[in-house]
């Protein structure tokens, strides 16, 4: 049985929200067992938690909230705390925009090495993926299917010089994460900026905080991996997959994903989930919207089992 983890002492970082630009103080907090992650937003104190019915959109980042609060560009700190085995953290902010730091999860990973781990008194409860989920249309889609671990697979396939076709399978252990994830950094073309700040968005963005692309280049200094694209791609599925509340046990295979389908894949798996008699949950056996068939499990009832 494994134990859920909490950190061992409270930790701070300060930066400039990637969307809003406006300047945001976080601290990270202990937790008690089976609390998950929430984030009290000011000035009501609020409490949004990381859960698939707080989703409010994916236009370029993920952003969730409740009675009215929101919280935005939630996913690489999600992805560290769930690649680092931390299930219970209480994140405070100033403000309502997580700081994009260097658009990685490098620096998230660094804090939550600082702070420590610390196991609880409480099992932690997987979600295993006993059947195939898939979301999208031909073009785009993403798809879950049974597996003993983590994996995520993904085509990235992008008609720019600099990015082309990538593709990267990787079981995101800790160490595997933080060697070949966690640095990879989120992107963006320098023509599509004009267009993105008129609808409010990536106003604190900067060649500090994201790999720019020009038309034939990047505008601000070496890639990180030769594949940087593709692997924050898989950093953002896990960030997202973590609106879930517990580690999924599945393989995941993408091609041209991105918030919005990652989105839809964590409602589907949430959707068929459901508490059985024998008290653990499982999920109803039926075909999903969009999706292209797939060897079906042996057991009569199929899609999630939470242990």
């Amino acid at each position: 049985m494994e134990l859920q983890h909490t950190i061992r002492k409270a930790v701070a970082c300060r930066g400039v929200g990637l969307h809003t630009g406006t300047p945001v103080a976080m601290t990270l907090h202990r937790a008690p067992a089976d609390h998950g992650v929430p984030f009290p937003l000011p000035p009501s104190g609020v409490e949004v938690p990381v859960r698939p019915e707080s989703l409010l959109n994916g236009h370029y980042a993920t952003t969730i909230g409740t009675e009215g609060t929101q919280v935005q560009t939630v996913e690489h700190l999600l992805a560290a705390v769930r690649a680092l085995g931390i299930d219970n953290v209480l994140v405070e902010l100033d403000a309502a925009e997580l700081p994009a730091m260097d658009g990685s999860a490098a620096p998230f990973v660094s804090l939550l090495y600082a702070a420590g781990r610390e196991g609880q008194p409480a099992a932690r409860r997987p979600l295993w993926v006993t059947d195939v989920i898939r979301v999208g249309d031909e073009a785009r889609w993403l798809q879950i299917s049974p597996a003993a671990e983590l994996r995520i697979s993904y085509t990235l396939d992008i008609d720019h010089p600099v990015v082309g076709v990538q593709v990267v399978s990787i079981a995101p252990t800790e160490e595997r994460f933080v060697d070949e994830l966690a640095s990879a950094r989120t992107y963006g073309f320098l023509k599509d900026l004009e267009l993105l700040r008129q609808q409010g968005l990536a106003l604190g963005g900067s060649l500090e905080s994201a790999v720019v692309l020009g038309s034939e280049s990047v505008l601000n200094g070496a890639l990180r991996f030769r594949d940087e694209f593709v692997r924050h791609k898989i950093l953002d599925v896990i960030g997202d997959l973590a609106l879930l509340g517990h580690p999924v046990i599945g393989h995941v295979m993408a091609r041209n994903g991105g918030h919005a389908l990652n989105h839809m894949l964590v409602r589907e798996i949430a959707r068929r989930a459901r508490p059985a008699h024998d008290g653990v949950a499982r999920a109803v056996s039926h075909a999903v919207t969009r999706s292209e068939g797939g060897a079906r499990h042996p057991s009569s009832l199929g899609g999630v089992a939470a242990l």
